[in-house]
Order: structure tokens, then C-alpha cells, then sequence
């Protein structure tokens, strides 16, 4: 599927809210927007309702659209939800998963373990993540992932940025091992492990 002009823009828009680029109570100007992307403000207008709808951005009576403040309690609930929401979509995928499935894991999983900045590397972190469930198919519960990926990643910049460092993540391999034997169980049970960790 092409990406639209929408896309481009909520695509942008979240990734400077997630690094912290626009801070929280930063208006996003319709005007300004579009002027930026060369758009009318038809798509901006959708980009910035998918923001609201993911809780990077809200909508208030006489100020208009903001970046959402950052909730420090809502971090529990997040990982709560993707562990339960990952660990299912993973029992599912690992029957269906692919060897073209495998070796898209391995590239990304690979990407991650080399990248030299957080941005790249959280990056590169989700779209391993996204990977390993995809083959599950089912996109409504993978669309409610994606939403937690981008929450937890901006509590990850907000808390983490100045404690990162390069790293191989023994746990993705760990994963992706499991996956390639077809143990479900194993696979399964290091995913939750990992996740829970954050908290």
C-alpha cells in the first residue's frame, strides 16, 4: 500500500512527539502544517485526528491541537497491555512465520544491535518487534500494538534518552532463535520476560 500525504505528515509529526522534538502543550498549527508538507489541510486534518486517537495529541476547547502531556503513570499500563497483546499476537505468528518472515526478523534484528543512536535504534526496535508478530494476521490487534509501541517509546525518550547505549539484545535473538525452532512456548516466554523488564 502506497503512503499518502497523511501518512507522511502523522508519520512525521509522531516520531518528533515520540523523540520529544514538539514537547507537550506545543500547538499544532493546522496552517503551518500544511504549509510544511506542501498539503492541503484535508490531510493534515486526518494526520492530526490519528494523533489524537493514539494520545499524542489533543484537542482543546479555545487552544486548539496540542502535543498531550506526557503521563508517568500510564507506563504500567503499557507494558501490561503489549506483554498481554504481544505475547498473544506471537503465539499465533510463530506457526505461520515464513522464511521470508525469518530473514526480514534477522535484518532488523541485526539493524537494531548496530544502531549508534537512540532514534535509529528504537526505530529499527519496533519494526523488530512488528516483524515477529506480523505473521499472525490480525491487524486490528496489531494496529492496538503499534498505538503502544509509539507510547512506549516516548516514555522511553523521556526517561531513558541520557541512559541509552549501543547494545546486542540477547533477548531478540533469544526470540528469534525460538521462532526458527517452532517453539511457540519458549518464544512466547522470552518475549513476555523482555517486555516486562521496561517496567
Amino acid at each position: 500500500m502506497s503512503e499518502t500525504i497523511s501518512d507522511k505528515i502523522f508519520d512525521s509529526l509522531s516520531q518528533q512527539i515520540v523523540i520529544g522534538e514538539l514537547e507537550a502543550g506545543t500547538k499544532l498549527r493546522q496552517d503551518h502544517i500544511a504549509r510544511e508538507f506542501a498539503a492541503s489541510h484535508v490531510p493534515v486534518r486526518e494526520a492530526l485526528l490519528r494523533l489524537e486517537a493514539r494520545g499524542l495529541a489533543q484537542s482543546l476547547p479555545r487552544r486548539g491541537m496540542r502535543v498531550s502531556a506526557l503521563d508517568p503513570s500510564e507506563i504500567r499500563e503499557i507494558v501490561e497491555m503489549r506483554t498481554s497483546l504481544e505475547v498473544l499476537a506471537l503465539s499465533h505468528a510463530v506457526p505461520r512465520t515464513t522464511p521470508e518472515d525469518l530473514e526480514l526478523a534477522a535484518v532488523l534484528q541485526a539493524n537494531c544491535d548496530a544502531a549508534t543512536d537512540m532514534e535509529t535504534w528504537d526505530q529499527m526496535n519496533r519494526a523488530f518487534h512488528l516483524a515477529i508478530l506480523a505473521p499472525c494476521q490480525m491487524p486490528r490487534l496489531l494496529n492496538t500494538v503499534q498505538d503502544l509501541h509509539l507510547a512506549a517509546a516516548r516514555h522511553l525518550f523521556a526517561n531513558w534518552r541520557h541512559h541509552w547505549r549501543p547494545r546486542a539484545d540477547a533477548d531478540h535473538a533469544a526470540i528469534l532463535h525460538a521462532i526458527q525452532s517452532r517453539n511457540t512456548g519458549v518464544a512466547c516466554d522470552t518475549l513476555r520476560r523482555h517486555l516486562r523488564r521496561v517496567r
